[in-house]
């Protein structure tokens, strides 16, 4: 197996070398899958990958949260196979074949095997789209609590019900591959999922968001002190902003995720956490925030993002898409893939027209260098310190913007609602 780009949704960058893994059987397969969307156990989703010559080399993967109603199955199923098909021509050659999986754990009440066979008819639709397009699906696994079922396998018996349990980790081939090339262990989508939203409503979190939203709102999208005006709102909060960087910076490590959220939510007071929150919705506040991804900040910043993303629930949960970027952003910058698509993926079932988080989901997924993106932050940075030093020190004690000044992300409006 050579690993190469996905095409959509969660895809998995290639590797600097081309790597070269051998998937005996559908075990190896279905405890491969991690690697192959970016370095995370995935749940409640449907993935599809691209096999491409004789020897079935990986291509374009897709990944795709699991569709609710079955009446929904047969349009979404022709949908994926088209784009997984024209997207894979795009960057090369058209596929020859598809792999297909179905990752959910059981709902209450559910043992594994009920999974495997309510996702039965979504398969079969699957298998129908792709041999529409000549391009037919030769393995289908099922992944469901450590297990997996393949529905392709002829003759199945009445102990094949019972599934077969994934290898044990670290354990395969592709396990020891990753090792040997330096990539971490995978980790669980739902447990990255949980460091980035909220775990329930906070009235006293919606009370200072409505008072905020009160305050800033109207000035954002036109008060009468126009960009002056603006100018304050943005300095404001990132003067908040650093100021809560600084103190996540201060506090201990924490080892255990769970107890290092809870300490850094208390870190952030009310009101000022839905500021900055409201501030942020401002892009050109939201690019300044971005600089703050080198070696001596990143930690701090992604944690800052995190836990402001958490904040962000009820009537305001469209407002954790600026948060949500920066920290896929940040996590991207530090070399952790796996949760920048996380990030950025929630980012966008939230706004899935942001622009911003749209870019980056696209650079990560092309395997792009993020240096190139630090450099040009450093160089607006940069610009931004010499523009002020030559205000100061100029007869007219002004200082323009200058030619060139590109936000990142996008130009829609100063403020993205």
């Amino acid at each position: 197996m050579t690993q190469s780009n996905e095409t959509n949704h969660a895809q998995s960058s290639p590797p600097t070398e081309e790597v070269k893994v051998t998937l005996r059987g559908p075990a190896e397969l279905a405890d491969a899958l991690p690697y192959l969307i970016g370095g995370f156990h995935p749940n409640d989703s449907l993935v599809m990958a691209a096999l491409h010559g004789e020897h079935g080399r990986f291509g374009g993967r897709l990944r795709l949260g699991l569709p609710r109603e079955p009446e929904e199955w047969p349009e979404v199923a022709r949908q994926l196979a088209d784009c997984l098909l024209k997207n894979s021509a795009r960057h090369g050659t058209r596929p020859d074949a598809v792999v297909l999986f179905l990752c959910q754990d059981p709902r209450e009440g559910e043992q594994p095997v009920d999974v495997m066979e309510r996702m039965r008819p979504l398969v079969q639709q699957l298998r129908v789209a792709c041999g529409e397009l000549d391009v037919p699906v030769v393995e289908a696994l099922c992944v469901s609590a450590g297990r997996w079922w393949s529905y392709c396998r002829p003759g199945a018996d009445a102990d094949s019900r019972e599934g077969e349990e994934l290898p044990p980790a670290g354990s395969t081939a592709m396990a020891a591959t990753a090792a040997y090339v330096g990539l971490p262990s995978p980790g669980s989508q739902r447990d990255l999922e949980c460091r980035l939203k909220p775990t329930e409503r906070n009235r006293r979190h919606e009370i200072a968001l409505d008072i905020a939203s009160a305050e800033l709102v109207p000035r954002m999208l036109g008060g009468d002190g126009g960009a002056d005006e603006e100018g304050q709102i943005r300095q404001r909060t990132l003067s908040l902003a650093r100021a809560a960087l600084e103190r996540f910076r201060a506090a201990p490590p924490i080892s255990d995720a769970p107890s290092a959220d809870k300490r850094d939510d208390k870190l952030l007071g009310d009101d000022e956490a839905a500021m900055i929150i409201l501030g942020l919705q401002d892009r050109e506040a939201r690019d300044r925030a971005a600089e703050w991804m080198e070696p001596a900040q990143a930690d701090a910043a992604l944690r800052l993002w995190r836990a402001l993303a958490r904040r962000c629930a009820g009537p305001y949960a469209d407002h954790a898409a600026a948060p949500l970027a920066l920290a896929g952003w940040v996590a991207w910058s530090s070399g952790d893939d796996a949760e920048a698509r996380i990030a950025l993926g929630m980012a966008l079932d939230r706004e899935p027209h942001y622009t911003f988080a749209r870019l980056l989901h696209h650079s990560v997924n092309e395997g792009l260098d993020p240096e190139l993106l630090r450099h040009c932050l450093r160089q607006e940075r940069r610009k931004r310190v010499i523009a002020a030093t030559t205000a100061r020190r100029g007869p007219s004690g002004r200082a323009g913007r200058g030619p060139g000044r590109h936000s990142l992300g996008d130009r829609r409006a100063r403020t993205r609602r």
